[in-house]
């Protein structure tokens, strides 16, 4: 193949479909059939040049003009802060009310074991001695609880905190698919630590400084890693009761939504893990800090049942594979 005369033969053709593709929003009818046109023709140009030009520079081009033209005829997912604005405002909030019920009563349990866990420590010596020797204790109670939170430099302790809890939360929720069983074991040692800790912290005297330490970033974070398990649960539920639905098809479509949260939960965590790190160990009042705690949890909760709600009632899916394509059209 000569390629010069190829290109020679050819690049108004390719020109052309370059100047559709940058107006693929405003094109009148004709013009759409002429973009499908040329995109199938400088398909079949590409695919003659990598057999029997061997011009890599040629290819490379060709390539990245037919995928620009695959994606103005083919539909391509909306712009990106569009894409961005409708997981935001619909798709995470809608998953999140959804799963609401399933939400309220994974917290509901696990502070309530957390609540059976901490009042059997806290009321047998026994127990308490068995957990860790005493020196340990007073250890803990006196210096490493409160010094956790102040030990390394806050930027690089929020991302520590972040992983460790987006760590956390991957694993309720992806473990749902087990039957839920191994979402539950997560949710079980997650609830046992907050007994144990705040039992010893109230028996030494130290429970008022336990919730001050704790609260601030305490109710976001909870509230995301209840939302995972719950979504993770929500999909175990579904291997056993798919509904009318196929259970392939049940699965495919739960999974989908689950990991809209799994996405959603990044940034929530994002917040609890600064606020841990900035504000849990901050000179601020115990009563300022935990009234910034209380502030993001409002804001949270208020964001996912007033955009939840809304996007419920509107019939939107949090279902990735159903976010709105655009295709040219003639306008």
């Amino acid at each position: 193949m000569d390629v010069d005369a190829y290109v020679s033969a050819h690049e108004p053709e390719w020109r052309r479909l370059d100047a559709l593709v940058r107006r693929r929003r405003r094109l009148t009818g004709d013009e759409v059939d002429e973009l499908v046109t040329l995109y199938q023709r400088t398909t079949t140009h590409l695919s003659a040049v990598r057999s029997s030009a061997h011009d890599p520079a040629l290819v490379a081009a060709l390539s990245a003009r037919v995928a620009r033209a695959r994606a103005a005829v083919t539909g391509a997912h909306a712009a990106e802060w569009g894409v961005v604005g409708r997981f935001a405002l619909v798709s995470f909030p809608a998953m999140a009310y959804r799963a609401r019920w399933w939400w309220l009563g994974t917290a509901a349990g696990s502070l309530a074991v957390a609540f059976v866990i901490g009042w059997w420590v806290a009321r047998s010596p026994q127990v308490q001695a068995a957990l860790l020797p005493r020196a340990e204790v007073r250890q803990l109670v006196n210096h490493q609880f409160q010094g956790y939170y102040s030990r390394y430099a806050a930027p690089a302790f929020a991302a520590q905190v972040w992983t460790n809890n987006a760590w956390v939360a991957a694993e309720s929720l992806i473990f749902g698919i087990l039957l839920g069983l191994p979402t539950l074991l997560v949710l079980f040692g997650n609830a046992a630590n907050i007994g144990v800790a705040a039992a010893l912290m109230i028996v030494h005297g130290k429970g008022v400084l336990f919730f001050e330490l704790v609260l601030p970033h305490g109710m976001l974070e909870l509230s995301a890693v209840f939302l995972a398990a719950a979504t993770g649960l929500r999909l175990g539920w579904t291997v056993i009761d798919p509904g009318p639905r196929p259970r392939g098809q049940a699965l495919a479509e739960e999974g989908r939504k689950a990991v809209t949260v799994a996405l959603g939960l990044v940034a929530v965590l994002l917040v609890s893990g600064m606020i841990e790190a900035f504000v849990t160990p901050s000179p601020l009042p115990a009563w300022a800090r935990i009234m910034i705690g209380l502030a993001a949890e409002g804001a949270f909760l208020g964001y996912v049942i007033v955009f939840g709600r809304r996007a419920a009632a509107a019939g939107e899916s949090a279902d990735i594979a159903d976010a709105p394509e655009v295709a040219p059209v003639a306008g």
